[in-house]
């Protein structure tokens, strides 16, 4: 397919306000998205609520509504504008949620506009939670054993069956909103009302947990003539149990032996192949730390925060092809510097990410992480090993620390420290090392965290 010459005005939907949980990376990717769609000659709308964003800068789109950003106001500026077609997965799950309404509600047909990119099925196919499960088990692709539920009697039921700890996680949230782990039915009853309330669609999946696998992450891109390529593989340091968001995080992978990548590298591109995505997606995986045994956890179809962060630790613009694919270019037909969007990018140096926690100004707030978002930031160090990039992440963090040193934990005990790391804090990794300082072996540490 080439660039489509039908289509002549776009509505972009930005990411509305920075709130914790969906922090400003989602401003990276709609920049990126407005200004690749006006290169190629299309006239860009835009509507995002947060003015203190780059992307409703006046020289980046055609024209900017400053709006909320619900069913409503979307809606009315859709019959006012009249555009050819709407580009839902550059504003992070706001972006996604809205255009699904819009699309549901009868809004789209009636104003004629097109959604662009990966289809509402497809959008539906990996977002619902059952439909996801039904379609991995379809191509053989092990996912975790859950049920659906729909009210706090079936969440109780679906957790005996399955066999406690589980985890819940509500369908159609962002930065896993209102799940979390539960290890008995009190702990299910308090998560689960709030899961139930935050859900749009009052769904939320019943999960076995595998707390402690390694959690494996690969950011792919798939044309709408099905060449798909893996943009870059990243590891969690954290395992299972703790938001990808809230953990540091390194790309290349760096942990797994050859086979095992591979492995998860062919499941990616094998689900959005099936998904039929088009565009940049984010596949999650967790992976036993010794049988290799592993299971699916989630597929983002969208751009979302890894998305971020591949682009900047890879060099490759995904928002930017995402939505040249979304007007039916190839991957050969997008230009990247002196190359085409079809290369897999290799990285011969080491990425940090460390996220940026809020608890300097939230000083009452728990420090304790979990399946919930309370990052509301991250930087990125660069270097040529681990330690480097590492060490430089921790400077830009700006908290008053210039190295794998907390002062916070000068006072503590060997056993005070070591029973401190039996939990996901914000600031395990110094405590981690102050346990290193103390002579304890990283196999015992292992162990514990």
């Amino acid at each position: 397919m080439s660039k489509r010459t039908d289509l002549k005005k776009i509505l972009i939907i930005g990411s509305g306000p920075i709130v914790i949980g969906q922090a400003a990376e989602f401003d990276y990717a709609g920049t990126q998205a407005c200004l690749a769609l006006k290169e190629e000659g299309y006239e860009v709308v835009l509507v995002n609520s947060n003015p203190a964003t780059i992307m409703t800068d006046t020289s980046i789109a055609d024209k900017v509504y400053m709006e909320p950003l619900t069913l409503e106001f979307v809606a009315r500026i859709l019959r006012y504008e009249r555009p050819d077609a709407i580009l839902p997965g550059i504003g992070g799950q706001t972006g996604l949620n809205l255009a699904m309404q819009l699309e549901k509600k009868g809004v789209l047909k009636e104003c004629r506009v097109e959604l662009l990119g990966t289809s509402s099925e497809s959008i539906e196919r990996a977002e619902d939670r059952e439909l996801f499960k039904e379609l991995c088990q379809s191509i053989g692709e092990p996912t975790i054993p859950s049920e659906i539920t729909y009210s706090i009697e079936e969440a109780k039921a679906a957790a005996e069956r399955i066999g406690y700890p589980v985890v819940l996680r509500p369908a159609f949230t962002l930065g896993g909103t209102g799940g979390g782990f539960a290890n008995n039915e009190a702990e299910l009853l308090e998560i689960g009302a709030n899961a139930f309330k935050l859900s749009p669609v009052h769904q939320v999946l019943i999960e076995k947990s595998v707390k402690g696998y390694k959690e494996i992450e690969f950011e792919v891109m798939r044309d709408t003539n099905d060449h798909a390529i893996t943009i870059c593989g990243m590891e969690n340091v954290d395992p299972v149990g703790v938001h990808t968001g809230d953990s540091v995080v390194v790309a290349p992978i760096l942990t797994l032996s050859d086979k095992e990548r591979k492995m998860l590298n062919d499941s990616a591109i094998k689900i959005i192949r099936e998904l039929k995505i088009a565009g940049g997606c984010n596949v999650q995986f967790a992976l036993h730390p010794t049988s290799g045994e592993y299971y699916l956890i989630e597929v983002n179809p969208r751009v979302s925060r890894s998305s971020a962060l591949a682009s900047k630790a890879s060099g490759y613009p995904i928002a930017r092809v995402t939505a040249k694919i979304a007007v039916g270019m190839s991957l050969e037909e997008i230009k990247i510097a002196n190359t085409n969007a079809a290369f897999e990018p290799r990285l011969d140096y080491v990425i940090s990410k460390l996220p940026r926690f809020p608890f300097d100004k939230f000083t009452s707030a728990s420090n304790l992480l979990g399946t919930q978002m309370k990052a509301t930031g991250e930087v990125m160090g660069i270097g040529s090993t681990l330690e480097e990039s590492l060490l430089k992440g921790i400077r830009s963090l700006e908290i008053g620390v210039n190295h794998l040193y907390h002062s916070k934990f000068d006072t503590m005990s060997k056993e005070e420290l070591l029973d401190y790391i039996k939990l996901f804090h914000s600031d395990n990794l110094f405590a981690i090392a102050e346990l290193i300082y103390h002579g304890v072996s990283v196999e015992q540490i292992h162990e514990i965290t």
